[in-house]
Order: structure tokens, then C-alpha cells, then sequence
């Protein structure tokens, strides 16, 4: 495995950051992750591939360690994909849970926990992904997006931590802040989100692509035997990231 390094001045880190802060952008968690210099990037070349996995899985597992050494809040891991610059909505999607399969496996291989307080099952309405005992949404965007805030060049993969939504809700902030994203994305994008939907109510890998997807649509993602919130979950100790340093700043 590679160590993590800075990828901030990549053209592609740099035309991301400027994404985000285009005003009409709606994820206002997003912003607020930027202009924190929270939002840590990672460029890789190829979605369809998994030739840097070795490299993001690292990189990611840094990235929680520096959470959990300075808990605040907006804190986001991006990984912004050279390619394809053309790529549909079922494709990305079928790449987009490749990666998430490989970087799971590696993570299982390792022997870190899945997040206890989350389901392993992806037709599990409680389900979530799980890297170094941290439970995950991922929010993906491509040049082939239907919806205009996942529209971008390039494919992205951005990793939102369950604790920070958890945290959200205890301070009494998520509800108005849920509500002012979709009031701007419905704006930027004309129509509200059919896919959207509450941890619990379904499961939110449905949402992950950005795709619309009918009621029989089943996620390809293969769980791990480990326990969710239905059972016997394990701890959260291991991360051990073999010493890796960490990357500061905002990439």
C-alpha cells in the first residue's frame, strides 16, 4: 500500500474545490467542509479501475484517524477520479460499488470492525458502508449525472461520516440543515430528489450512485459476515494505518 499524499494542486483537486464553491451548489455540508479546510482530496485515475485502490484505502483510513484525533464537525473524504470523462449512469454506478467492494474487502482482510451502530446487509434500511470501524454515506458524482449537483468532469466518490450526522441530530441541527439542501438543490435542479429518503426508512445504498433506481433494484455489494445493529456488533479499536503520516490541509 502507498502512503497518502497531497493531492490539493491536482487540476482535478482544484476544479473540484471550485465545484463546490460555485454559489448555486446546494450541498451546503459540502461548503462548509471546503471553507474549513475539512474536505480532504484524493485524485485517482480511473474509476473503472482498480488500479489505485491501494492507494485510496490508506489514504482513507489516515483520513479517520485524523477524525477521531479532532472530532469536529464537516469533515469529508473525496476521491476525484481522472476518468472516464464519459461515462453513463449505470456504469458509473456498477464502478462506483466496484471500488466500494474492493476497498470493504481490504478493510475486512485487515481486520478492522464494521461500525456497530450501522447494518453490514445492503437491503438493510439501517445499512451503511464501514472503513476502520467508521460508517460511511457516499455520495457519487459524474459527468453523466441526471441530477444537476452530481454533475461533474470527472467521477467523484465522497465519503460522509454517520458519527457527524449522529452529532448533527443531538444538536438539534440536522433537521434545518437537511432542509435547506434540498430547498437549493430542488432550485438549482427544478425538481426535488426522488430518491432521497431517511436512514431507516430505506436503504440509503440506493442513493448512493445518484441514479434513479426502480423498487426491485438490488445493490451488487457482497457483506461481510460481521454484525450490525442487530447483533453482536465488535468494537471500533483497530485502525492501525501502519504508521501512516497524515496529510494536512485540505486537498
Amino acid at each position: 500500500m502507498e502512503l497518502p499524499r497531497d493531492d490539493r494542486e491536482h487540476p482535478c483537486a482544484r476544479a473540484f474545490r471550485e465545484f463546490i464553491q460555485d454559489p448555486p451548489f446546494p450541498c451546503v455540508g459540502a461548503k462548509s467542509a471546503l471553507s474549513r479546510g475539512r474536505l480532504k482530496i484524493v485524485v485517482a485515475r480511473d474509476i473503472t479501475s482498480g488500479w489505485d485502490d491501494m492507494r485510496i484505502y490508506p489514504a482513507l483510513l489516515a483520513f479517520i484517524v485524523g477524525y477521531r484525533e479532532s472530532p469536529d464537525l464537516f469533515q469529508s473524504f473525496a476521491v476525484v477520479f481522472e476518468g472516464p470523462g464519459s461515462i453513463t449512469e449505470e456504469r458509473f454506478e456498477e464502478s462506483l460499488w466496484a471500488r466500494a467492494q474492493s476497498l470493504s474487502d481490504k478493510d475486512s482482510w485487515l481486520g478492522q470492525p464494521y461500525d456497530g451502530s450501522v447494518a453490514t446487509d445492503p437491503d438493510n434500511p439501517h445499512f451503511s458502508l464501514s472503513f476502520g470501524g467508521e460508517a460511511f454515506f457516499v455520495v457519487g458524482l459524474h459527468p453523466g449525472a441526471s441530477r444537476p449537483a452530481r454533475r461533474f468532469p470527472h467521477p467523484v466518490m465522497v465519503f460522509n461520516l454517520h458519527a457527524q450526522f449522529a452529532r448533527l441530530r443531538a444538536e438539534g441541527r440536522y433537521e434545518k440543515l437537511r432542509a435547506s439542501i434540498l430547498q437549493r438543490d430542488e432550485a438549482f435542479a427544478g425538481s426535488a430528489n426522488p430518491m432521497l429518503a431517511r436512514h431507516g426508512e430505506a436503504s440509503e445504498a440506493r442513493q448512493y450512485s445518484g441514479r434513479q433506481v426502480d423498487p426491485d433494484w438490488r445493490c451488487p455489494f457482497v457483506p461481510r459476515a460481521e454484525a450490525g445493529p442487530d447483533g453482536d456488533a465488535p468494537t471500533r479499536e483497530p485502525v492501525h494505518p501502519f504508521d501512516l503520516p497524515l496529510f494536512d490541509g485540505a486537498a
